[in-house]
């Protein structure tokens, strides 16, 4: 049977969207966008949170049931074990994402070590985490992958640690490999991807022999990324090993223009999102053409982007269950593009933040940031659930 190319009506269908929350559910999710979506409410909110939470105050409580229990699947990999069954039973993945940000001491890169193996050990127990994900600067020291990037000397005990950095990295993507489980490198901010770069291309050539097992992270909002993507392509297809890439806009907009700035050089970032869209739609056609050689993730909320790619599979005579191709979002993020799509059959997983309160807050801090600062004075994840409370006919009370 020919499958019929996918209509944009598919992500305003918000009965399929939050069929997985119930009527108390849902009222909970438009209050915490309600307060949201008032950039006023958030950064004040943001700069109490953390006062609190410095001074040690009975705060956690109320975290863990508002923004916490929206965005995080709880502070340990057990923990998760609820949402990463209910995510499975609407046919989503769970990728585990172990989100301690901000440290900086040897004893934690290597109990973050530790615990990312026994994420990738969760996920090749069962089909429902397709992928694990770390980054690099969760092993490693900001400064010294700064000073490794810029090819500077390194002292003794520097050598030493990036040493220890290389075989963390190792020790990760051997265990995938063994384990048959994908795992990705995290994107992060320019002066430091280069390095990171390195280390993925090296683990490819070591572990992607058949199948992508290591995935690098690709951010087109830097104008040199498209170009940069199809030279790791022809890089693999010379050295015989299959590319791995998780394709994303970007994470860093802000703080990449204000360095760029401040110590006088062109920013990497395009001048318009017009410009980072183009780039993204065309890494979607090199990859869907070429996946003989790579697999991808698209990890993006762009619904236009997300229904280009479906349409392109389509046009190609693809499956929409292809096993190269895969769809991600955030919990608690996109949802009428997840369980949309998932039913569609598309591969589709669900990040999911995990990890102690506090430590994570840095992370959901972001997430606020990110979503006041969509658009318009509601955004569309706020619009979407009002529209599904109208459905069921609900108040907001």
């Amino acid at each position: 049977m020919t499958q019929q190319a996918v209509s944009p009506a598919l992500f305003e269908d918000t009965s399929v969207a939050f069929a997985s929350k119930s009527d108390s559910q849902l009222r909970k999710t438009f209050w915490l966008f309600a307060m949201m979506n008032r950039a006023g409410l958030v950064n004040v909110g943001t700069f109490f949170i953390k006062l609190a939470l410095r001074l040690h105050l009975p705060i956690k409580k109320l975290l863990r049931n508002t923004i916490y229990e929206q965005f995080c699947g709880g502070e340990s990999i057990r923990e998760c074990e609820t949402t990463i069954q209910h995510l499975a039973s609407s046919g989503i993945g769970t990728i585990l994402d172990y989100s301690i940000e901000g440290e900086d001491d040897e004893a934690v890169f290597e109990a973050t070590t530790v615990e990312l193996l026994r994420t990738i050990d969760r996920a090749a127990s069962s089909n429902d985490i397709p992928f694990t994900v770390f980054k690099v600067s969760g092993l490693a020291s900001n400064d010294l992958l700064e000073k490794v990037q810029r090819k500077e000397s390194l002292s003794e005990d520097e050598q030493k640690a990036y040493d220890r950095v290389v075989e963390r990295v190792e020790r990760l993507c051997s265990q995938a490999h063994l384990r048959s489980v994908r795992i990705f490198f995290d994107a992060e901010e320019s002066w430091i991807q280069d390095v990171i770069d390195t280390l993925a291309y090296t683990m490819m050539a070591r572990y992607n022999g058949r199948r992508a097992i290591v995935f690098n992270t690709y951010q087109f909002y830097r104008h040199e990324t498209l170009e940069a993507y199809k030279n790791a392509f022809l890089q693999a297809r010379e050295e015989h090993y299959i590319l791995g890439g998780k394709l994303v806009r970007g994470a860093y907009m802000e703080k990449e223009r204000i360095r760029a700035r401040e110590n006088n050089y062109r920013s990497p970032i395009h001048t318009s999102k017009a410009a980072t869209d183009r780039d993204f739609n065309a890494a979607i056609d090199f990859s869907i053409e070429h996946l003989d050689s790579l697999e991808i993730c698209l990890g993006t909320h762009n619904e236009e982007s997300c229904l280009y790619c479906a349409n392109k599979m389509t046009k190609l005579g693809l499956k929409h269950n292809d096993p190269r191709v895969w769809f991600a979002q955030l919990l608690g993020m996109s949802d009428n593009i997840s369980y949309n799509l998932a039913k569609q059959e598309f591969h589709v997983a669900k990040y999911v933040p995990y990890g102690p309160i506090d430590t994570v807050m840095p992370y959901l801090f972001r997430r606020a940031q990110e979503n006041k600062s969509i658009a318009g004075q509601s955004s569309r994840e706020f619009l979407l659930v009002k529209r599904e409370m109208k459905r069921r006919k609900l108040g907001t009370v």
